[in-house]
């Protein structure tokens, strides 16, 4: 237990520190870190590292794509965009295919890409965010909406959860906890929400629209975390890695963000909230 809380202090110092300089090259440098070490863990996970050149492509992609937000964020060499560097990444993957054909297969060559586009898709929608006016508040409500769901559904499971959700894959979930969880998820992001506006003067927010998304981030955050427990239970691991000790690798702790970025950015960008 000290290990987990002091692991997540320090976790936290860092996030506060990043989020503070979410306007600079550092913003970028993070969300690259942590797309190319998800990547990472689950080419680990699965096996598909054995493919070494492959897995190196894969991560450089990732990083280089977050790192054009360097300059992207200020609308500078737009050429040089995630259009570009992913056409680059598809290429030079089908050459390698080409090349290794008889131990790389066309099931390892699109696995690999799937994952790869996947994961990273979903942290650059983080990066999309804060291009935006409002930004910060909308990454930060964004991870809270992937993070905190969890805990109301932790007490509303411990009081209240009789009936499993889905035993096989998370024996410990349970539909009286989930249920709690997309509640307090809701009210989380209300409050937060009002803070925002009449505490710290930011825009006006659609309180209900804000209510709303809360409660489908605990959803979409609650099939991020499964999916990633059904892939460690098929691949007989226990966590992904031991970045932060007692707590997993960064898929352990990242797992909700993959679904609930995307939907958020959704959200954002089509006027559901401001």
């Amino acid at each position: 237990m000290q290990t987990r809380i002091i692991s997540a202090a320090v976790a936290i110092v860092v996030a506060i520190v990043v989020l503070a300089l979410h306007n600079t090259f550092v913003f970028p440098i993070a969300i690259a870190a942590i797309s190319v070490g998800a990547i990472y863990e689950l080419l680990n996970a699965t096996g598909y590292n054995k493919h070494k050149i492959q897995t190196i492509l894969c991560c450089s992609f990732a990083g280089l794509d977050c790192f054009s937000y360097i300059w992207l964020s200020k609308f500078k060499m737009t050429f040089f965009n995630e259009h570009f560097i992913l056409g680059i990444f598809i290429v030079a993957m089908c050459v390698l295919y080409l090349k290794e054909h008889k131990d790389f297969k066309f099931t390892d060559f699109f696995v690999m890409i799937g994952i790869t586009y996947f994961v990273n898709y979903a942290f650059i929608s983080l990066l999309k965010m804060n291009i935006y006016k409002n930004g910060l508040f909308m990454v930060i409500i964004t991870l809270c909406g992937a993070w905190l769901a969890d805990s109301g559904a932790y007490f509303a499971g411990t009081f209240l959860g009789k009936t499993p959700l889905c035993p096989e894959i998370s024996p410990k979930k349970t539909v009286e906890g989930l249920a709690g969880g997309v509640i307090c998820n809701g009210l989380l992001f209300l409050i937060i929400g009002v803070v925002y506006e009449y505490i710290l003067g930011g825009a006006s927010v659609r309180l209900f629209m804000l209510f709303i998304c809360g409660m489908l981030c605990a959803l979409f955050g609650l099939v991020g975390d499964l999916t990633a427990s059904m892939i460690k239970r098929e691949c007989g691991i226990k966590d992904y890695g031991n970045i932060m000790p007692g707590h997993g690798g960064i898929m352990d702790r990242f797992d909700s963000v993959l679904f609930v970025a995307p939907f958020m950015l959704y959200a954002f960008t089509h006027s559901w909230i401001f």
